[in-house]
């Protein structure tokens, strides 16, 4: 490992994918999410605001994967000479749609020969085996990973966030893909309302026994035009301190489990950030935490 305390996403990416670089290019389809368009609820998660986390280059051509890996390209392209890609299908609920529509999407995705696999975020309750059957075939071809928006274990905290989907729908989602032999990963938000600090270590541990390959977190953020954004005051947040304390927990939990940890932390652009505002980018509270660690295991 690049360090002594958890498997790093770099570490990863490097045993699936030896010989170099490889960058996301995220990939705007143009879906919705069935808490949104009334399937099985309105408005979407209290906490959702889309924008905050894609990039400007997918706003302009939802739905034309060819045009937006391209303008992807251009982001690296210029920075890293050899620069291989994994299109992330990134927005919304990424298999929230007709199979008959959702693979030409993935394939034209993987065509171009630097596209070395395909990375496809979507919900628990949007994975019918029909699809997995089909996700397994273009395994064959370019490598498939899953990327489930879980957040949290605790049916209560997923129908307070306006989430629709259970546990139970979680654990089966992963199991199923997992069994299916493709790279299975986790989104899990840390600090969502009603929930204590224990109660997020229990999903911790229920995510540890099922070991997908790997697990990203992030603190909750409060961010404009969404929801929680009206209860802003009323809803308890992390200080820096108490969640690189967190984080620590976490990194003892899983460290040892082979669990790749993609990230710790979120950082939205500023203007739609409300709360906590650290003024800290993901690697600086990367190093933070990294030298917390450094000092606890030197005591």
């Amino acid at each position: 490992m690049s360090n002594p305390y958890y498997r790093e996403y770099s570490d990863f990416l490097a045993e699936v994918f030896p010989g170099g670089k490889v960058q996301k290019l995220s990939i705007n389809a143009g879906f919705s999410c069935p808490n949104r368009d009334g399937s099985k609820g309105y408005g979407g998660c209290v906490y959702c605001n889309n924008h905050s986390f894609s990039p400007e280059y997918t706003a302009t051509t939802p739905g034309d994967v060819a045009e937006q890996l391209e303008r992807g390209r251009g982001f690296f392209a210029r920075k890293y000479s050899n620069m291989r890609y994994l299109a992330y299908f990134q927005s919304y609920t990424g298999t929230y749609s007709d199979i008959d529509r959702l693979m030409p999407l993935y394939e034209a995705a993987i065509a171009p020969d630097d596209v070395v696999g395909l990375v496809i975020g979507t919900r628990p309750d949007c994975m019918p085996d029909a699809l997995l059957s089909e996700l397994v075939r273009l395994n064959r071809t370019k490598t498939v990973m899953i990327e489930y928006g879980v957040e949290s274990s605790h049916d209560s905290t997923l129908r307070l966030i306006n989430r629709c989907h259970t546990w139970a729908e979680s654990a089966d989602a992963l199991s199923r893909t997992l069994d299916a032999g493709l790279y299975t990963g986790a989104h899990l938000i840390m600090g969502l309302p009603g929930e204590t600090e224990d109660m997020m270590m229990e999903t911790v541990e229920r995510m540890a026994l099922l070991h997908p390959h790997l697990l990203k977190f992030h603190q909750l953020q409060i961010l404009r035009g969404t929801r929680l954004a009206a209860q802003a005051d009323s809803i308890p947040v992390f200080t820096l301190d108490e969640y690189l304390d967190l984080c620590v927990r976490i990194v003892r939990r899983l460290g040892d489990t082979g669990i790749c940890i993609d990230r710790f932390a979120a950082s939205s652009p500023s203007a739609m950030l409300i709360a906590p505002r650290w003024g800290l980018k993901n690697y600086e509270f990367t190093n933070l935490l990294h030298r917390r660690l450094q000092l606890l295991r030197e005591l």
